[in-house]
């Protein structure tokens, strides 16, 4: 008799929550674009302004793309150490844009908006390329201005989409807290129940003692009167 070969057990897919790593997650690609450009940057443009200007520029991109990886790689942490981190990711970022924005005002050059030639061909690359290796063709071409324009987008876009992951993660944060209250309100209401079911059954047991009492009374009273 032939064997069939066992059946492999589906596991049914809700079981596993399956989760992006930080790697894929776009902003974390942006972060580290920026990390990796701002040294290109500081290299070619900022050698001669001393350790200090480069060294906080260069930190404040590290810690954007480090602050991010700390929050995100581990899901079993909690979501609102999640939510701290990613916001110390912001907050560095932020500081790198005023960096780049310094830059452009003191030495009068123009920060792009809408309405500049330049603006939506840039905004539209930067909207599609996530990685490094898509910019470093540029890095060493590029003006002071168009280097300076370039990564103060990559900062706008990859503080929006922060901003988008931590409204998803504060929407978990709020369905954990209502499970939380709904089990507090379960384990209270249970308790309360089992309090007054104990409170009855005493008063039953006292009631049944007293019983208990009166008939061994009347009893006794009736081999009296035999």
């Amino acid at each position: 008799m032939t064997k069939q070969p066992e059946k492999k057990q589906q596991i049914p897919k809700d079981v596993i929550r399956w989760s992006t790593p930080y790697t894929g997650q776009l902003f974390y690609q942006k972060a580290d674009t920026i990390f990796q450009l701002t040294y290109v940057f500081c290299k070619r443009f900022l050698s001669k302004c001393g350790d200090h200007t480069v060294d906080e520029m260069l930190q404040a991109a590290r810690w954007g793309k480090q602050n991010i990886v700390e929050g995100v790689k581990d899901e079993n942490s909690s979501k609102e150490v999640q939510v701290e981190l990613v916001n110390g990711a912001r907050e560095s970022l932020h500081e790198l844009r005023e960096d780049y924005e310094d830059f452009l005002h003191t030495r009068w050059l123009i920060r792009w908006t809408k309405g500049n030639p330049h603006y939506d061909a840039m905004l539209g690359f930067c909207k599609i390329n996530n990685r490094a290796e898509d910019y470093i063709p540029y890095a060493n071409r590029w003006t002071a201005e168009e280097f300076c324009n370039t990564l103060l987008t990559l900062c706008h876009i990859t503080d929006k989409m922060m901003c988008s992951y931590l409204k998803r993660l504060e929407k978990q944060i709020a369905g954990q807290d209502d499970v939380k209250e709904r089990m507090h309100a379960a384990r209270t209401g249970y308790r309360q129940a089992q309090d007054e079911l104990l409170e009855k059954l005493k008063v039953e047991n006292e009631q049944l003692k007293a019983e208990v009492k009166r008939l061994e009374a009347e009893l006794g009273m009736r081999k009296l009167e035999e």
